[in-house]
């Protein structure tokens, strides 16, 4: 993952853009967390708006595979399939393991 080149995209020193995917990291997880809980408690509302904070915040990061998985999970909840969203969810955690791997490394 060449994060100097996604800070460029963004228009910040890649320092900054290090600070910043820490902090996506941090807040992702908690609203992973959230998409988790609603949808265990069948949830679609909050299951639907934790998916957009995490599309959002990757988009503006330029994160797009993130982006499009997020995107995939609030539009199946949009959908009334919010049953299938707990596998694409995980998909999503798990490129933010990975993300968060990158910035360790």
């Amino acid at each position: 993952m060449n994060f100097k080149e996604l800070a460029e995209n963004v228009g910040v020193e890649e320092e900054e853009y290090l600070e910043l995917i820490e902090l996506f990291i941090e807040t992702g997880m908690s609203d992973l967390d959230t998409l988790y809980s609603a949808i265990k408690e069948k949830n679609a509302e909050k299951a639907a708006n934790a998916a957009h904070s995490l599309k959002g915040a990757a988009s503006n990061l330029g994160l797009m595979e993130l982006y499009e998985a997020a995107m995939k999970i609030e539009e199946g909840i949009l959908n009334n399939h919010l049953k299938e969203t707990a596998e694409d969810a995980q998909a999503l955690k798990e490129k933010l393991d990975i993300i968060a791997e990158y910035t360790r490394g």
